[in-house]
């Protein structure tokens, strides 16, 4: 059965694998170097569908098997983490997962004023350009650089259609946090989110504290930026301007929106986003 690790991109959803895979796939808790993460892989992906007959220059054809594909991953009967950030939507007739598949999931939200910035890093896109991204119910994602290849594709929709997808379902358990207290409070997210996770496993495994706290040591933004400097970071985009690679580790905690911007783009986010922040605890 599936844990999804959930989110709408840059939302600090690798950071959270970071953790998990850091308690989960090492003996002792510690983060060495970005291979862990691919004991969380992510769904959709290409390789998913290479049984399945998908059109593959179609966007959105893979929805089609969406189910049969998690069917699948699922035959060894074991609990799994898959990464995602597609919306808990249906994609014309085709569900995302369901509740045979799946037995529960993290959602890790973030201040959408603070996605825009990082929007905006990762993609090469201009404030309005990351703006207009994260309001697009359309909005859907692949790998760029392949042409006429949709088969990694991804139906993000907009900030808050994703968001309230996850957090309103009523198909399986989730934890709902948010980035900004998981970065004041780390320890303390962490804990609820193992916890949560032991839980709806059925008390399978243990909360061993000294792991969750090497883990949380050594997945901090200044460890992993580190990393990523000395070794590289298999996250990491190539730039469509010069292909060169894009820093996948940017701001981090240094990311604030009240920075950022000017006041007109504030106001004009504000406007946007008010029930969803007042909804979401964020400052207005």
């Amino acid at each position: 059965m599936i844990i999804w690790i959930a989110s709408y991109p840059k939302s600090g959803n690798t950071w959270l694998r970071a953790l998990l895979s850091a308690y989960f796939y090492t003996d002792d808790g510690f983060f060495y170097d970005d291979e862990i993460l691919n004991n969380i892989e992510q769904f959709p992906q290409k390789k998913h569908f290479k049984d399945f007959d998908h059109n593959a220059s179609l966007a959105g054809d893979t929805s089609r098997f969406w189910i049969e594909a998690q069917k699948k991953i699922n035959l060894d009967k074991k609990i799994k983490f898959l990464k995602t950030h597609n919306s808990l939507v249906k994609l014309g007739p085709n569900q995302f997962t369901d509740d045979q598949n799946t037995l529960g999931a993290i959602y890790i939200v973030r201040d959408p004023r603070n996605i825009v910035a990082s929007l905006s890093n990762h993609f090469e896109m201009n404030y309005d350009e990351s703006f207009d991204f994260i309001k697009n119910e359309k909005k859907f994602t692949y790998d760029y650089f392949k042409k006429d290849d949709y088969s990694d594709f991804q139906f993000i929709s907009s900030w808050e259609k994703n968001y309230k997808s996850w957090k309103y379902n009523k198909l399986f358990p989730i934890i709902f946090i948010r980035y900004e207290d998981l970065l004041v409070n780390t320890f303390f997210e962490f804990k609820k989110i193992l916890l949560f996770i032991i839980k709806i496993s059925g008390n399978q495994i243990n909360f061993d504290k000294k792991k969750a706290q090497n883990a949380v040591s050594s997945t901090s933004f200044d460890k992993l930026s580190k990393i990523e400097k000395q070794k590289g970071f298999n996250e990491s985009v190539k730039s469509k301007i010069n292909k060169k690679v894009v820093p996948f580790f940017h701001m981090g905690p240094k990311n604030d929106w009240q920075k950022n911007f000017d006041r007109k783009f504030i106001v004009k986010m504000n406007d946007l986003f008010k029930e969803n922040l007042e909804d979401l605890g964020y400052k207005v």
